[in-house]
């Protein structure tokens, strides 16, 4: 559908940035803070060259200047996680005040410039403590992330309006192990991982019915990194090889959260493979009861899925897999590049368009409002002598993938807000600080950490054109400093 007319962004629409708590906070063993899977992964674990996360960014010690800086770009929110580890160390045990404290600084902060906090409760970072007792797999993890999120409630939930739950399940669930946050426990791995995934599952549903009933006038909803499937042609097959993937990797998280129920495709692959989790009796009643205000989601890219039969040969992208590279299995579905689509400098396909398709095939299936909470272009950025990085691309990619949002909007897809990865340079999962996606530099490479001074990119003053006036900057747009 070509729109001779499209709809404006909402007057309200949320104007954001994200972050995730270990990957731009430091200060990984300060004020009390627990150790989490990320601290106590080991040094070989890391991707070779790159820097670990115990100063990251640094924005712990930076609260207040980062915050000024996203108010003087003119953020109408900010999306970021509390680390687990910082409110209770060993994850179910005593609470830390002086984390606790932090997260007022920063929320207050926030509120003192108008920037609406968008809090993700868990972001990949398990409390070490708790994943030596069997981490997601064991029941009693469930339990403590309720408790956490009783103190998460009891403490901020008057001042914010707006909860995520888990970020990226279905990433931990497919790329769990590669990601290094997820480690296997039986002998029997795959089954383990989708015990995993119910008891992710029943401890949402537990945080959002408890939201709703500590603070009825606040919101909740899942953050999963959704992916569109295409298939790799019109042949029958690749079409089913195509619903087969959306159903695993995207509709199971989805379903669960919006409908509570497990997808049935989702389910019957379950049981062909011997890997369906052990549901208990009153589960399938607390998801139920869960009710979800909106869906957040993270998008990047789409995938491209083929017939898969048995004995046909491994996928083409399988070696590379990770977040937004995916592996095939034979008999299901098999992965494929897809000519018609760029790349980025790390391989990972650019498709703004499927971007708007991606926002209309879940307003479709679940008519809740959506809010992206992470879309964006890792690159190799270069602070110049005189202080500046000149991000065109990161520029151009933003306003395809916003051009797309308008259509979607006048679609009419209902989208609260745009909260693009990542308000300030932090540590990247697989190529470390190196490969930045921030508006605002941070003077710092992988093995020397220099001032952490802030650096604003051409992109940060884009952004403020277009938070300002609610239009995009034309395309032959250039700053003035």
């Amino acid at each position: 559908m070509y729109h001779q007319h499209l709809k404006p962004f909402p007057q309200d629409f949320l104007w954001s940035a994200s972050t995730s708590a270990y990957q731009v906070e430091g200060a990984w063993n300060e004020d009390g803070k627990g150790p989490s899977v990320i601290d106590t992964k080991p040094a070989d674990e890391l991707p070779e060259g790159t820097a670990d996360y115990t100063v990251t960014a640094d924005h712990y010690h930076h609260v207040e200047e980062d915050v000024a800086l996203m108010a003087e770009m003119g953020f109408r929110a900010y999306r970021f996680s509390i680390a687990w580890t910082r409110i209770i160390p060993d994850g179910d045990g005593e609470e830390n005040p002086a984390g606790i404290a932090f997260y007022h600084r920063l929320i207050d902060a926030l509120l003192e410039h108008g920037i609406e906090p968008i809090v993700t409760m868990f972001h990949f970072d398990t409390p070490a403590a708790l994943d030596a007792k069997g981490g997601w797999a064991a029941r009693s993890t469930a339990d403590a992330f309720v408790r956490y999120a009783e103190v998460l409630f009891r403490e901020y939930g008057h001042k914010v309006k707006y909860w995520l739950t888990i970020n990226e399940q279905n990433m931990m669930i497919l790329h769990g192990r590669k990601l290094g946050i997820i480690n296997a426990l039986t002998d029997d791995p795959e089954k383990e991982l989708y015990q995993v995934n119910h008891t992710m599952f029943l401890a949402q549903a537990k945080a959002m019915i408890l939201l709703h009933q500590m603070h009825p006038q606040a919101k909740i909803g899942p953050a999963p990194n959704i992916s569109y499937v295409y298939p790799a042609s019109s042949k029958p097959e690749d079409v089913i090889a195509a619903d087969n993937y959306n159903a695993v990797r995207n509709w199971l998280y989805l379903d669960l959260a919006a409908r509570g129920e497990y997808n049935s495709t989702a389910w019957a692959y379950l049981e062909e493979k011997g890997i369906a989790p052990q549901i208990e009796v009153g589960d399938m009643a607390i998801m139920k009861a869960a009710k979800p205000d909106f869906i957040a989601f993270n998008y990047y890219n789409t995938t491209t899925m083929a017939d898969a039969p048995f004995g046909g040969g491994a996928s083409e992208r399988s070696e590379e897999a990770d977040q937004q590279i995916s592996e095939g299995e034979e008999g299901y579905f098999k992965a494929v590049s897809n000519p018609n689509l760029g790349m980025t400098q790390f391989g990972w396909e650019i498709d703004p368009v499927g971007m708007r398709m991606t926002y209309r095939a879940i307003w479709d299936r679940y008519h809740l409002p959506l809010i992206v909470t992470e879309n964006g272009l890792g690159a190799f950025d270069e602070l110049t002598e005189d202080g500046h990085v000149h991000d065109d691309y990161r520029i151009d990619y933003l306003r395809q993938h916003l051009e797309q949002t308008q259509e979607a909007i006048t679609d009419g897809v209902q989208i609260l807000g745009y909260s693009p990865w990542s308000a300030i340079d932090l540590v990247s999962t697989h190529q470390g600080i190196a490969k930045r996606y921030g508006f605002i530099y941070v003077n710092r490479t992988d093995d020397d950490l220099k001032d952490l001074a802030r650096y604003r990119k051409d992109s940060f003053y884009w952004y403020q054109q277009l938070i300002r006036t609610g239009e995009l900057p034309p395309k032959d747009w250039t700053p003035s400093y």
